[in-house]
């Protein structure tokens, strides 16, 4: 008997618990919380729009500066090697800007965000447009709103590049078609550097003729072979993005043939028993020999093959290791991208969907431990890094640096899950619902709606996070899973949404304008509102800027512009990327 009560009390226990797991750790007024959320989106647009207009150039442009000093509304400002400073307007870290001040116009009615991202999209075509096409932007050029001149770090020449940008090609098409097309196909044109081969590279030229873009030959090379250009899948995807954007627009046949022509390439040199990869579907053609070893430029060779080589023999490559960079970019950032344009192209998508499902099986299959949510690093052909401690400094890391697992996080959760509903795939399920356990969201279900036991009480304030569960709703119709997101939110607002705008913490002092926390909380209440067509599909992309910076004590270091969002009040000296150049 007394067994039978004890059995009785945990019983009573459980579901007491369960009961309060569900429901009293829910919002007392939901309607409140969601009216508060979108208040703050809202705050953040009408700050950004007053405190980062151009008030430099004394010309009164729409261009916005790209960060903010959320204390004293001071610009990001970058500081050349020769010690001249500019003020960073770049329009390729402005794309989910643009997401959000469209999508804000078509939740609340208010017209005048979707009108201001009109005006800088509209200033961009006539002021800073080649005359092949190419917008003056990227993660090595950008305008500086002093004097309204394009400019940039001098040792990166002023080139083309883009990578995982994911223009909002759809709005630009709404606002000047001829302008969009004009620069898609300038852009292929700067970065094709072989047809024939189909040799690319993320550096690409201003000033070209563009001429007959699709009328060139092909023949398929075998994987890996050498060039000068570096196929970097962040470069990769967005050529693919932009070439099948073109086709959605006007049928371009040429246009799609070649996007699926240069998605090809990566996964032809997936490795064949294990099926992952690739990063790069090249390897960079040894020009010079390097002064030392921890050189990094691509013309002493692949940077892979001569930090690992000696160890791991011929097929170490940069194109064959899986380190977290390489897993969020193919596994993530390529595979959203690839499944969203597959449902939009219907038939004619029908590759990219298995070329994703069957690239995202094999990284669950060799590389996941679902126990310990983490990810081992690897090279494609499974050789497991895990602990590996590097023998020489090179491209990926100091001498004596330790090659540790990495945590699955939510960047790969949501595109697990939204990979999972297109194509069934269990496995790809499965994986969803042990990263989800890892990042604290509790259990997603044996399968989609089925089983589900989530945590209501959950810390997890990520953007990634309330993204994925919109999805698994929209697809379930399932509440639960929205409820989830509605807490996630509310953790993100109270966390980041700091002196009116989106930051790591109350004492970060930029705030970056192209935050995708805003783009969340604007998906969810679309979710909410039954209007998610309202807001466009989350696709991962942002930009960034790059180059060499003097920083006050006359130090010159290569340095990405996310260094000016990770300075903290009492630490203005965060860790730069100067010793892992992207040349």
């Amino acid at each position: 008997m007394p067994n039978i009560s004890k059995v009785l009390i945990i019983v009573f226990i459980s579901l007491i618990s369960n009961f309060c797991f569900r429901t009293f750790a829910q919002p007392l007024d939901v309607a409140a919380q969601d009216k508060a959320r979108m208040d703050a989106v809202i705050k953040f647009a009408d700050n950004l729009l007053k405190d980062g207009k151009d008030v430099y150039s004394g010309k009164d442009t729409p261009l916005l500066v790209n960060g903010i000093n959320v204390f004293t509304k001071e610009p990001v400002k970058w500081t050349f090697s020769n010690g001249k400073e500019v003020v960073l307007s770049d329009f390729a870290c402005q794309q989910n800007l643009l997401r959000v001040l469209v999508s804000l116009s078509n939740l609340t009615g208010n017209e005048k965000y979707k009108s201001s991202a009109k005006n800088i999209l509209q200033y961009m075509f006539e002021h800073f447009q080649d005359t092949g096409g190419l917008l003056q932007w990227g993660g090595h050029k950008f305008v500086d709103l002093k004097s309204l001149t394009p400019v940039g770090p001098s040792d990166k020449d002023l080139v083309h590049e883009l990578k995982n940008v994911y223009p909002y090609y759809d709005f630009w098409y709404e606002v000047n078609p001829h302008a969009t097309v004009n620069f898609i196909k300038a852009f292929w044109n700067a970065h094709v550097y072989n047809w024939s081969t189909l040799e690319i590279s993320r550096h690409g030229k201003y000033g070209l003729t563009t001429g007959d873009i699709w009328n060139h030959s092909f023949e398929q090379q075998k994987p890996f072979f050498e060039t000068r250009g570096l196929s970097f899948l962040d470069a990769g995807n967005d050529l693919i993005y932009s070439g099948l954007k073109l086709y959605e627009f006007t049928h371009d046949d040429g246009a799609l043939l070649w996007a699926h022509r240069l998605a090809a390439q990566y996964v032809l040199c997936r490795n064949p028993k294990t099926g992952l990869g690739a990063y790069q579907f090249t390897q960079p053609r040894k020009t010079a020999e390097p002064p030392a070893d921890s050189a990094t430029f691509s013309l002493y060779g692949d940077r892979v093959q001569r930090q690992f080589g000696p160890e791991f023999g011929p097929n170490a490559l940069e194109g064959t290791i899986l380190l977290k960079k390489h897993i969020e970019t193919i596994y993530s950032i390529n595979a959203l991208m690839e499944i969203q344009l597959a449902n939009e192209l219907g038939k004619n998508g029908e590759d990219f969907y298995k070329w994703t499902k069957d690239g995202m099986a094999s990284l669950a299959r060799y590389s996941y431990i679902p126990g310990k949510n983490l990810l081992r690093p690897m090279f494609s052909d499974g050789r497991d890094l895990s602990d590996l401690v590097l023998k020489r400094d090179g491209y990926n890391g100091h001498k004596g640096t330790v090659l540790k697992q990495i945590h699955a996080g939510n960047m790969l959760l949501i595109s697990y899950s939204r990979a999972y509903m297109v194509t069934h795939d269990k496995s790809l399920w499965d994986m969803a619902r042990s990263i989800a356990k890892g990042n604290g969201l509790g259990d997603l279900g044996s399968e989609p709606a089925k089983d589900i036991k989530l945590n209501y009480l959950t810390k997890n304030d990520d953007a990634y996070s309330v993204f994925a569960l919109v999805d698994i709703y929209t697809q379930t119709h399932n509440s639960e899973y929205l409820n989830l997101a509605r807490i996630v939110a509310n953790n993100l607002v109270k966390n980041k949404f700091n002196n009116g705008y989106f930051t790591p913490g109350p004492d970060f002092i930029f705030a970056n304008i192209d935050a995708i926390e805003p783009y969340a909380l604007l998906t969810l209440d679309a979710a909410i509102t039954g209007t998610p067509d309202k807001v466009p599909a989350f696709l991962n992309g942002s930009g960034f800027t790059q180059g060499e910076y003097k920083f006050p004590d006359g130090t010159v270091k290569d340095i990405k512009d996310e260094y000016f969002y990770k300075l903290r009040k009492g630490n203005l000296q965060p860790e730069t990327d100067s010793d892992l150049k992207d040349e």
